[in-house]
């Protein structure tokens, strides 16, 4: 079996500041460089990007090597070499959905050594986060060297009547975010729907509210509790009568704690006999100052405000919340249920935002599919997720209930 080596390192000019991670991959045998990754992930601390880094190393040995592939990783922050083996408890909250999403990683192979080593071995991976850093500082990207296996620089994307968040269809243009993806020169098909289970699913049936007053008028739905209206009312009773037919036999309903969701998971709840459990990490993203605005409305009164939000996750609405804090949130939320729920099915009534994010995490995509998704009102998707660690999405956007 062949083994690998990751070293990877992040870093922060200001801590926090403009900040970028870079990881190398290599044969354990000769030291051949089998892949890079780097990114700039915005404004941040050191210890994020450190943990970016690892996260990025750990992926692309899973593209190379495949599940289960034997890895030393290397880095010189003492920090997550320490938490990652276990000597440390992790005491910053901020750093423990990294930590749990290299974690989970990290169980997907067999990493034979956690081990800290000077800066001054760690080169290659501290060279390419300060390229991605230099990149970005000239508006330009990072462009990878000549590893078998590179991660693609970033690059921009459009969308018209994007429904992005809970703007409902929203005429969104010019959307920008930086992406990542992984570019193998060969396929593994592991986990992705040719191979058989290996033992039981998890089901997440994703299930978004139904119509507000707010999404008829196109305006931004975030934490603003807004109630269905009457159309909204027959969307969520048209998805429980669905809900409680063959072929679905729900364990479990969990709901945002916003009204909105909750109207539509009493519904499926009053067909189906079951309770609703409420969980605050899956209520929709914050849009501080620009709840209860259109899209127009926020271009002409924030329009510098809206370019940044548009091209960085980590950019917050002013007053509100970034994508990157709603997704370690979500990733909070649906570790918790697959681990509490595990082999059963869950309902998970919510918003756009965190179904989109639950389904990027699935796809294992980049925050810049979230542009690349529409989501209807009172539309199922779903999720499975196997004990080995693999996710698939089985389907999406379904709204045949409602027609």
């Amino acid at each position: 079996m062949s083994s690998y080596i990751i070293e990877a390192d992040g870093g922060s000019r200001g801590n926090p500041g403009p900040a970028g991670y870079g990881a190398v991959v290599m044969d354990a045998t000769d030291r051949q460089v089998l892949a890079e990754a780097a990114e700039a992930i915005g404004v941040t601390t050191n210890n994020v990007a450190e943990y970016r880094g690892l996260i990025a190393g750990l992926t692309s040995v899973l593209a190379v090597g495949g599940e289960g592939a034997q890895v030393a990783v290397r880095m010189d922050s003492k920090l997550v070499i320490e938490q990652m083996a276990g000597r440390w408890k992790i005491k910053n909250e901020g750093l423990r959905p990294l930590a749990m999403e290299a974690g989970k990683l990290a169980r997907r192979l067999r990493v034979t050594a956690w081990t800290w080593i000077p800066r001054d071995q760690n080169r290659h991976a501290d060279r390419l986060a300060n390229e991605a850093m230099d990149a970005a500082a000239k508006g330009l990207t990072w462009k990878a060297g000549r590893a078998a296996f590179t991660v693609s620089p970033p690059t921009s994307t459009s969308a018209q009547q994007t429904d992005l968040l809970d703007v409902a269809a929203a005429d969104i243009s010019d959307l920008s975010a930086p992406t990542a993806s992984l570019a193998t020169n060969q396929q593994r098909n592991r986990g992705t729907g040719w191979a058989p289970p290996t033992r039981v699913a998890t089901s997440l049936l994703l299930l978004r509210h139904g119509e507000t007053p707010l999404s008829v008028d196109r305006r931004f739905s975030g934490l603003g509790d807004a109630e269905l209206t009457p159309n909204g009312l027959a969307q969520a009773s048209a998805a429980a009568e669905r809900l409680s037919r063959e072929p679905y036999h729900l364990d479990v309903i969990v709901s945002s704690p916003l009204k909105r969701a909750r109207q539509t998971a009493e519904a499926v709840a009053q067909r189906t006999g079951l309770t609703v459990e409420a969980d605050d990490d899956l209520r929709e993203v914050d849009f501080g100052a620009w709840e209860g605005h259109t899209f127009t409305e926020i271009q002409r009164g924030w329009p510098a405000e809206l370019a940044a939000w548009l091209a960085d996750p980590t950019v917050a609405p002013p007053d509100g919340e970034s994508f990157e804090a709603v997704a370690e949130r979500v990733k909070r939320a649906e570790e918790r249920l697959v681990e509490r729920y595990e082999g059963r099915t869950v309902l998970i009534v919510s918003h756009v935002t965190p179904i989109k994010t639950l389904l990027r995490f699935a796809l294992m995509a980049p925050p810049a599919a979230l542009y690349r998704m529409h989501l209807d009102l009172a539309c199922l998707s779903l999720i499975e997720h196997y004990a080995d660690g693999q996710s698939v999405v089985k389907s999406f956007n379904d709204t045949s209930h409602l027609h």
